[in-house]
């Protein structure tokens, strides 16, 4: 690995770190070391990341700012790139924003609210990166990415980049076609908004943000939601009717403000998330029949 790490390090791609504990880079505060840590300053340092990586037959996946993620304690083998601050551009001309992987949801919408663009006011919650907003579809209060995206470009597995359309993203509910068919990685993405009101924006955002706050535990470290709701029910409302709201296993918790939270109640390992979805799983198909699937992306050593 040393020999990777310094031909990273001579190309300036960014930071580059060895043994990075990934517990740094998740809203849950856990995760196991990543051999090697890349955070690229430029969508093309991300391009040499990767030319020196496939050079070297290194494995490697992209994460974002780590949220509705669960890192194995026993970490990542091979490299992590972090989209962050070096792909957090933007640019609007006009109505049409495009926008780096890394950049903050909440901060965008804030930023577009601002302008007196419409569009994004659903989002101002949500605490991830563009990046993996436009991988996983992700939405709240009536709408998602899927109503608003034009284009998004992407990094495959092989190394190649490539622009998708929105019809080409095959959104679903809380998925697209990079969790289906064609494994890549969001890089940045166009988005279409409309002109709008600045205090009606700003009341919605307002609205949005305060039901969030009331109803949801960011107060403790959490990876976001962790199951998928299982139409026509709520994952969250079959946990509170199974009784399983501040049931806790190690220092893992299931929230009592919400149950499609698992939050991290003091050094929780990712066993103990584990073990506890696992019996959330088993209890809500014994009691209700339904089989419980996640919406956190769990990775690494197992």
């Amino acid at each position: 690995m040393d020999n990777i790490v310094k031909k990273l390090q001579e190309a300036n791609v960014g930071k580059v770190l060895e043994n990075e504990p990934l517990a740094k880079h998740t809203t849950i505060k856990i995760g196991g070391p990543a051999d090697i840590f890349i955070e690229p300053n430029s969508i093309e340092s991300l391009k040499k990341t990767l030319e020196i990586i496939k050079e070297h037959g290194i494995k490697w996946r992209a994460i974002g700012r780590g949220s509705n993620l669960l890192v194995s304690d026993k970490g990542i083998e091979g490299a992590v790139i972090k989209l962050g601050n070096g792909i957090n551009h933007l640019e609007l001309k006009g109505t049409t924003l495009t926008v780096g992987a890394g950049y903050s949801v909440v901060s965008l919408a804030i930023q577009i609210a601002k302008k007196g663009l419409s569009g994004l006011e659903f989002s101002s919650g949500i605490p991830g990166s563009i990046g993996g907003a436009v991988y996983m579809n992700a939405g709240a209060h009536g709408s998602d990415i899927s109503k608003i995206l034009t284009k998004a470009h992407i990094l495959f597995e092989d190394g190649s980049f490539e622009w998708l359309t929105n019809e080409e993203m095959e959104y679903s509910y809380r998925t697209s076609i990079l969790q289906k068919k064609r494994p890549g990685i969001v890089v940045e993405a166009t988005f279409k908004l409309t002109e709008g009101d600045k205090s009606d924006i700003s009341a919605v955002m307002k609205k949005n943000k305060e039901y969030r706050r009331d109803t949801q535990p960011w107060d403790l470290p959490c990876a976001g939601s962790i199951f998928r709701n299982p139409l026509p029910n709520y994952a969250g409302q079959l946990v509170e009717k199974s009784g399983l709201k501040g049931y806790t296993i190690g220092g893992a918790k299931i929230s009592e403000m919400h149950g499609n939270f698992i939050v991290n109640a003091g050094n929780a390992k990712a066993q103990d998330v584990l073990d506890l979805i696992q019996y959330v799983k088993d209890k809500i198909f014994e009691l209700h029949g339904v089989k419980m699937e996640t919406e956190v992306e769990i990775i690494g050593r197992m």
